[in-house]
């Protein structure tokens, strides 16, 4: 059984969305099934493993997708499904470890390391979290055992689908050093090709490069890509990340300029954000609204509120006043992306709640993320939000 000085997981979600709408309606198995905007500027968010064999991945705008694959299935995304699922995901994690990292929805670092005298290795604890997620929630999960963070996350895309790839110290370059520079993390794509026309495709040739070629393209970041290359990363995992935002937008498909229609728009992204910041019973103390125009010229504005708050209603009027004065500023403006922004958050518990509005406000909120967690998000709505 192998035991690591320090074990570190990687868990990753085998496509994840689509991989849900699958579970969800198992007519679609084996069927290539993309999840994403399917307006004229919908980006690809998620693609079942039957849809990539035709080129289609991730972030590929959605016209691309179609071309490659016409007899795709689209699906719009349903974030709040695959909230739900997360979060039995994410209680398998902290049964072994309180050590989580949570990347994404479907992603997280989990540091096993003192676990393993309770459950065993390293391996055996990620095959035990593999296990329970597919008998919970039907769905598999690819991991990557490594003596660090960068190497398990490496590792636990090499064997996707379903995978389980195990790294140990002693093995780091030897598993490495063939890899496509392209597999180190936070690298990028015009980085990447940048490297590469360099003459540097490995780890291995990118570990023993000289400063000569690397500075120029590194600058003083040139020791750490090193060192990169060579698996060596002694970040911790780290728990409870504070939030620094949350926030909700809607890219729209074609631009608006109507002040109604966009005050319907924006409505109804107030109301995403705050059920995503009830939901992790935060509140704020700022609230901001993103607006991009058609040309991509992105403006922002915010407004300090006191006391802090999660009720919908005042959240939704600060971000409407906040838009109507922009508008006021640059008339017939064209939109295409509005967005809300809501920062200073802190515990949603010093919420003072003794005013008899205040209290009726919150009722009102739960029934609403209640209705919307059971029956979906299009079961119950303010009036504000429907065009």
């Amino acid at each position: 059984m192998l035991k690591l000085l320090r074990a570190i997981l990687h868990v990753d979600m085998d496509a994840f969305y689509a991989s849900v709408e699958v579970r969800d309606n198992p007519h679609l198995t084996g069927a290539p099934v993309i999840v994403g905007g399917t307006g004229a500027r919908g980006v690809v968010a998620a693609a079942s493993y039957a849809v990539r064999k035709f080129g289609v991945h991730s972030a590929m705008p959605m016209h691309t997708a179609l071309r490659l694959c016409p007899q795709a299935v689209c699906i719009r995304p349903r974030m709040q499904r695959y909230q739900e699922v997360s979060g039995q995901i994410f209680e398998i994690f902290h049964e072994v470890t309180p050590l989580v990292q949570g990347l994404s929805l479907d992603e997280a670092f989990l540091d096993v390391t003192a676990s393993q005298e309770l459950f065993g290795g390293a391996v055996c604890i990620a095959r035990r979290i593999k296990e329970r997620i597919r008998e919970r929630t039907g769905l598999t999960a690819s991991v990557g055992v490594a003596p660090n963070k960068l190497v398990a996350k490496i590792s636990s895309d090499l064997a996707k689908p379903d995978g389980l790839t195990v790294v140990p110290q002693e093995r780091i370059r030897e598993v490495l050093d063939p890899l496509s520079v392209r597999r180190l993390p936070g690298l990028g794509h015009k980085t990447g090709a940048k490297v590469e026309e360099a003459g540097i495709r490995t780890f291995a040739e990118l570990r023993v490069a000289p400063d000569a070629i690397l500075w120029p393209l590194f600058g003083r970041y040139t020791e750490r890509v090193r060192q990169r290359a060579a698996g060596i990363d002694e970040r911790p995992v780290l728990v409870d990340l504070e939030e620094k935002s949350l926030s909700a937008e809607d890219t729209f498909d074609i631009d608006i300029a109507d002040p109604h229609v966009l005050r319907t728009h924006l409505a109804r992204i107030a109301d995403l954000a705050c059920e995503r910041l009830r939901r992790k019973r935060l509140m704020t103390g700022c609230i901001g609204v993103k607006i991009r125009r058609h040309d991509f010229t992105t403006s922002t504005r915010q407004r300090a509120v006191a006391p802090p708050t999660h009720d919908g209603r005042t959240i939704a009027s600060v971000a409407n006043e906040l838009l109507a004065r922009w508008l006021a500023e640059h008339a017939g403006a064209k939109l295409r992306l509005l967005g809300v922004v809501l920062t200073d958050l802190s515990p949603a518990s010093q919420l003072p709640l003794f005013e008899a509005a205040s209290a009726y406000a919150t009722r009102l909120d739960a029934a609403l993320d209640a209705a919307q967690a059971r029956f979906g998000a299009h079961a119950l709505r303010r009036g504000s939000t429907i065009k």
